[in-house]
């Protein structure tokens, strides 16, 4: 079992950014991808961003070019830099870890833009 805490979200205006952080309580260099999705109230979760273990990229198309997702393997953390943030953007984030097959995530963090 794989347990992430994710940190970092808040309240900010349109045009402001934010980091979002998730620490993993195993090594993430074991595993395969990590990643962010979003949800809103009712909705399903979307897909942001992942990082795979051999460090390539992927992002949504309403992300990219703002968003970056990065990671630490020396913390077991992995980053989601989000800048030029809209109210769009308001959810919230989940990180998630997959490996083998399983999926795990984290309990989410709150992302509100003000406009």
């Amino acid at each position: 079992q794989v347990q992430l805490v994710e940190s970092g979200g808040g309240l900010v205006q349109a045009g402001g950014s934010l980091r979002l952080s998730c620490a993993a309580s195993d090594s993430i260099s074991t595993m395969n991808n990590m990643g962010w999705y979003r949800q809103a109230p009712g909705k399903q979760r979307v897909f942001v961003a992942r990082i795979t273990s051999g460090g390539s990229t992927d992002y949504a198309d309403s992300v990219k070019g703002r968003f970056t997702i990065s990671r630490d393997n020396a913390k077991n953390t992995v980053y989601l830099q989000m800048n030029t943030l809209k109210p769009e953007d308001t959810d919230v984030y989940y990180c998630y870890a997959y490996r083998g097959l399983s999926t795990y995530w984290g309990q989410g963090t709150q992302v509100t833009v003000s406009s």
